[in-house]
């Protein structure tokens, strides 16, 4: 297991490296004067260049890309070409919001969609219909149509929940709750039918396969054959799936947040992209690398624990 963990990090560490320098590279391309952003449109043109060249951006974008991976490595994001602000600290304040969304998204996926898959695959007939009809919805469906219906129905209609704002965990528990409950449930709408499709389609393999029959024949109870033996053999393939869904999430994310008026990591992006705000953008794509990286390397581990051959692949 250890030469298998550390294969992961060694290859999360170069795609940290290798998306690192495209994404420096790409946003270089379009000159964007940020100079003359920050000055105006009447400033003077030696104090733009002045500017620009204080911010480094005189310098060849291969050598900006260093200076700043230098930093980066050592913990040292820069500041914010608009706003002065360190980055790290930007961040910080939003991050716990869409962990909020990405914790509470996780779990209601995880939870819901092993209950469905697992009831659809053992029950079959007219529960295992109904949830390959909700996977088909869940696709089919535009993920801001049903946010947009989940708003009008339990917060505009019912009035459960507020439509938009946020309260920190810190501050009130309750209120923290029903300020992400909306957003968590239209995030995760789409994931717990695409999980459950899987874990139903897995659940009904392993049902077929001799050792079960083996099992059953033995006089075991049907419910300790489902927990201990089928859903371990089962849970490989919906592991894959539920850490691709969180890649699709951090996107989603972006949306969600907009909707419902939530100061976190997806609409801190909109806002310093269009300005071109490199240092808090390059920022950005890390700590979503990073975070796909740690998601993918737990989803390994899991797999490689519950089957040992993953361990060689």
């Amino acid at each position: 297991m250890p030469g298998f963990i550390a294969r992961r990090v060694a290859a999360g560490v170069a795609l940290l490296f290798v998306i690192s320098l495209l994404s420096y590279t790409l946003l270089s391309i379009p000159d964007l004067d940020v100079g003359r952003q920050l000055l105006g449109q009447g400033a003077a043109q030696d104090l733009v260049d002045a500017r620009n060249a204080a911010l480094g951006l005189d310098r060849p974008a291969l050598v900006q890309y260093f200076g700043w991976l230098a930093g980066a490595v050592r913990g040292d994001f820069g500041t914010s070409w608009f706003t002065s602000e360190n980055v790290l600290r930007a961040i910080g304040n939003r991050l716990p919001v869409t962990i909020s969304l990405m914790l509470g998204v996780t779990l209601v996926t995880t939870v819901l969609s092993i209950g469905l898959g697992v009831w659809a695959g053992v029950r079959r007939g007219a529960v295992d219909k109904v949830v390959q009809v909700l996977a088909v919805a869940g696709y089919a469906l535009p993920g801001f149509l049903v946010t947009l219906v989940i708003v009008l129905v339990f917060a505009v209609r019912l009035g459960w929940f507020p439509a938009i704002g946020y309260v920190g965990i810190g501050e009130s528990f309750t209120g923290w709750l029903s300020t992400v409950t909306l957003p968590i449930l239209s995030l995760s709408a789409g994931s717990v039918a695409g999980v459950a499709q899987q874990v139903r389609g897995s659940v009904i393999d392993v049902l077929r396969q001799d050792y079960v029959r083996t099992l059953r024949a033995r006089g075991l109870p049907p419910w300790r054959i489902v927990l201990r033996h089928v859903l371990r053999n089962a849970s490989a393939p919906a592991l894959s799936v539920l850490g691709m869904q969180f890649v699709g999430l951090l996107g989603g994310a972006v949306l969600v947040e907009q909707i419902f008026g939530l100061p976190g990591l997806g609409s801190m992006t909109v806002g310093y992209t269009t300005r071109g705000d490199i240092p808090v953008i390059m920022a950005l794509v890390m700590f979503t690398v990073i975070g796909v990286i740690l998601i993918n390397l737990l989803v390994d581990i899991l797999i490689g624990w519950l089957n040992p051959k993953a361990r060689l692949s």
